[in-house]
């Protein structure tokens, strides 16, 4: 298969060990000198002698897993009872539901919610269209727009088969901010086509998240749709990308106690999250930039932004701070690392180099796609854009999440836990209060401009 190589296997392992001291630890070494990562370890059964434990592991390869079977079978005393593919378990059916906010039990109850009580809100909203974001979910409500060419580290794969990536982002909206977030699937490359999509669909939604589109097709898109709509419209790939990399940063820098506007920040990198993390350090006072991509349009893009163009070995000769986003698993190679840099490598599922290699070769601090995930920011940056009714979402908005991200981050880590939900409140607050004071909020009672489209757009 293409994508074999930067595919990460969970399973979740059916055993039964004697139940006496050692025996885990033994099974446990033994599958970890084989490379096995473990997850959650439970206990099914206690018998009289035995006890049998279901163990999720992580492995880099399928060779790697019938590696990890083979040793287990070969293990006296141990039995394998079974084997579970436990991420096809959890996506049956999908992550997602649509689920009422109010009951219906009796024939009064629907009369309330629907026909005939529903229709004086039609008329109610016809007389006055601001009342939707009153009378309905849409002030609520995110579109998870893709059209599936640049999914995670995986590329083109198309929008159905990017749609349990988009069910995840709708499943985070839900746990960590508590918004609808609706997955939009758009079978269509054209921008024009993309663009005029959105903008039919914007009267359902408070904001628009648009979703693993691929740079520079991305670029224009969002730059057009801004425009256009008087709603928040923002890349993910872009923007969340770039604020949570902006915490990890602010984060470093407090620890190691670094002047981070006058440290030298290379990108490997420049399509769309790395374009997205170029203007966010800009905008936050980061003054040497070096930035390398393979495609020549990407660099000189960056060039016309105020990055300085290079190579990957320039970039890892020049920069205190590397951040790479290639998709290009391995791309890094432990000799051209510096000792004392900071090394994130983003790109999922499998980073340009593995934490441990970087730290190994002299990093002071490295992370990946896991530990530095978009999803820490774009939860509590649309929810505060919501509650401001925000026209759009600024680089104020951004820096403000990005601080309160790092402010929040537990001695020793980069970003706080993800699943945090007061974080995620706090940052939400944090991004109202800076769409308010750069000017992009809009009071309950301003009806100056239709809520879907901006006047005289571009």
């Amino acid at each position: 298969m293409r994508h074999e190589t930067g595919r990460r296997f969970i399973k979740r392992l059916r055993v039964k060990l004697p139940d006496a001291p050692g025996w885990l630890g033994q099974f446990a070494t033994r599958l970890g000198d084989l490379g096995v990562r473990f997850g959650e370890i439970h206990t099914v059964h206690i018998g009289k002698r035995d006890r049998i434990r279901d163990l999720d592991v992580l492995l880099p390869s399928a060779a790697a897993l019938e590696q990890a079977l083979e040793a287990i079978r070969a293990m006296a005393g141990v039995e394998l009872l079974g084997i579970t593919d436990v991420v096809r378990e959890r996506h049956l059916g999908g992550k997602v539901e649509m689920t009422p906010r109010v009951k219906v039990e009796t024939v009064d109850d629907l009369g309330i919610v629907y026909t005939p009580g529903v229709a004086s809100i039609c008329l109610e909203i016809h007389q006055n269209p601001e009342l939707a974001l009153t009378y309905t979910g849409i002030q609520n409500t995110v579109a998870i727009v893709t059209n599936g060419t640049a999914v995670l580290g995986l590329g083109d794969i198309g929008p159905v088969a990017g749609m349990p990536v988009m069910e995840g982002k709708a499943l985070l909206f839900h746990l960590l901010a508590g918004i609808s977030g609706i997955p939009i699937l758009l079978d269509v490359r054209d921008p024009e086509e993309i663009i005029a999509a959105v903008k039919a669909i914007a009267p359902t939604f408070g904001a628009i998240k648009l979703e693993d589109i691929k740079a520079p097709e991305c670029f224009e898109i969002e730059a057009r749709l801004d425009a256009l709509l008087d709603i928040p419209v923002m890349h993910d790939d872009q923007h969340g990308t770039a604020t949570v990399v902006l915490a990890a940063l602010l984060s470093i820098a407090r620890q190691k106690e670094l002047d981070l506007a006058h440290a030298e920040v290379g990108i490997v990198g420049l399509g769309a999250a790395g374009a997205g993390i170029h203007q966010l350090l800009s905008a936050y006072g980061v003054q040497t930039i070096h930035g390398a991509d393979i495609n020549p349009l990407m660099s000189e893009r960056f060039a016309s932004k105020g990055g300085q163009p290079t190579d990957l070995a320039g970039v890892m000769a020049r920069s205190s701070i590397v951040i790479a986003t290639t998709g290009v698993p391995g791309l890094i190679k432990p000799a051209q690392v510096r000792p004392g840099q900071v090394i994130l490598a983003l790109s999922n599922p499998n980073p340009e180099i593995e934490p441990d290699e970087a730290l190994a070769a002299g990093a002071s601090f490295a992370a990946d796609g896991k530990g530095v995930n978009n999803a820490m920011a774009f939860p509590g940056l649309f929810k505060g854009a919501l509650a401001a009714r925000a026209r759009t979402i600024n680089n104020e908005m951004k820096i403000a999440a990005a601080q309160t991200i790092a402010r929040n981050a537990l001695e020793g880590d980069l970003t706080p836990n993800i699943l945090d939900r007061a974080v995620h409140a706090e940052i939400a607050c944090a991004v109202e209060a800076a769409a308010w004071a750069s000017g992009v909020a809009r009071s309950r009672g301003d009806e100056s401009h239709s809520h879907y489209q901006k006047e005289n757009p571009a």
